[in-house]
């Protein structure tokens, strides 16, 4: 294919775009825990952009976009970026260097999410450890499987950003490690109140902006596509938003954190079907996930579960959620795609199986990841420096 400049300019915002979601996730998180861990917080995001980046550009990017090796990976033919240069490769319009690079974005962001479940209670040197080997042995396979050629894409299934690659995997994930890594000392006894509310909201701001590139960005061209998966990002994040806030008045009164929750729970649903359905399918997807996800964090808490800043009940349960949706509004109005309510019931079989494969896979490799990094380097600080908080023990900082 041609090299299309518009094409190009578009990838290029949409990836930097995407790039100040993972900032956004360290605000988001860091706003959300106590004041004594806000440093570990927002420097996790940037620890993950940096490892994973060198990550990418070694092996990742080839795993998981390089020559299929029997639907379950690509190959190592772009380890270095061998061969990944200016001009556009197979039917794209941008440089293969463009396309990879915003795939970059999306890896970064997605481990950036998954530090929900380390808030307050794990080393630095065991998350490195982790962070690579999940990225290896989860993202990039999942990546592989639906975006790569590998055997979920071979299937029909539909993911337009990362329902399932970005989102089920991360919060499965959360669930898993959450079970090994234990409760922070005092959960459920002492109250945990956020640091910075602002802070917070400020990070899930970044987040709604940032989403833009994340889903219009996934047309990979500036088209008309693009411009549907910009509007109904918008759309579902406000259905989201303003479900979430009436469910929560309706137990008790608004909090802002709940509102701006219920956006992201909206804005992770509609990222595997933005290109898929038209603004009013995004209303009915984005308040649905709004009161769908407010639930299951109210189950989390229910059950005594230290999944710290509910990265799974807002993007694993979010995503699993739109994976399905995706199945169920698929308009051809949009793509060439239906879904179950134009009768195409074999679709949205696919995006069941999809789902729960993605599920499965996330959490069952992340249990036992955790379970060895723990058996040998082991996952958390001292009673003593937990009590501290990790801004000082582990970086020596106030903030």
């Amino acid at each position: 294919m041609v090299l299309d400049s518009g094409d190009t300019a578009w990838i290029l915002a949409s990836t930097a775009l995407v790039m100040l979601m993972t900032p956004g996730v360290g605000f988001f998180y860091g706003g959300m825990v106590r004041r004594k861990n806000v440093i570990s917080m927002i420097a996790l995001s940037f620890i993950v952009f940096a490892l994973v980046s060198i990550q990418w550009v070694l092996y990742g990017y080839s795993l998981s976009f390089g020559p299929d090796m029997g639907g379950i990976i690509g190959g190592l033919d772009l380890a270095g970026l061998m061969g990944v240069g200016q001009d556009p490769s197979g039917t794209s319009t941008v440089p293969a260097l463009a396309f990879m690079m915003y795939q970059l974005v999306f890896a970064t962001v997605t481990l950036a999410i998954l530090t929900s479940v380390f808030a307050e209670r794990v080393k630095i040197s065991a998350f490195l450890v982790f962070g690579l080997l999940w990225t290896t042995l989860v993202y990039d396979p999942l990546a592989h499987w639906v975006w790569g050629g590998g055997w979920l894409f071979g299937l029909g299934a539909l993911d337009f950003a990362g329902g399932t690659v970005v989102h089920i995997s991360s919060g499965f994930s959360a669930l898993a490690i959450a079970l090994v890594i234990g409760k922070r000392k005092g959960f459920g006894i002492h109250t945990m109140e956020p640091a910075n509310i602002p802070m917070a909201l400020l990070g899930a701001a970044m987040l709604w902006f940032g989403w833009f590139g994340f889903n219009a960005g996934s047309a990979l061209a500036a088209n008309g596509l693009a411009a549907n998966a910009f509007v109904v990002t918008n759309t579902a994040a406000a259905a989201g938003a303003l479900s979430w806030m009436a469910a929560s008045w309706y137990h008790g009164r608004p909090a802002s954190l709940g509102v701006v929750s219920g956006a992201v729970a909206g804005l992770v649903a509609i990222t595997p079907a933005a290109g898929f359905v038209g603004p009013l399918a995004a209303i009915m997807i984005g308040a649905v996930a709004g009161i769908f996800c407010y639930g299951m964090m109210l189950l989390r808490i229910q059950k005594g579960l230290d999944e710290s800043l509910d990265a799974w009940s807002i993007h694993g349960m979010g995503g699993l959620w739109g994976a399905i949706a995706t199945g169920i509004f698929a308009s051809a109005a949009v793509n060439s795609y239906t879904g179950l309510i134009y009768g195409n019931v074999s679709q949205f079989m696919v995006q069941i199986v999809a789902a729960g494969v993605s599920v499965g896979y996330a959490f069952v490799v992340s249990y036992v990841l955790a379970r060895v990094v723990d058996a040998t380097i082991g996952l958390r600080v001292t009673e003593n420096e937990e009590y501290v908080g990790l801004d000082i023990s582990q970086h020596g900082e106030r903030a």
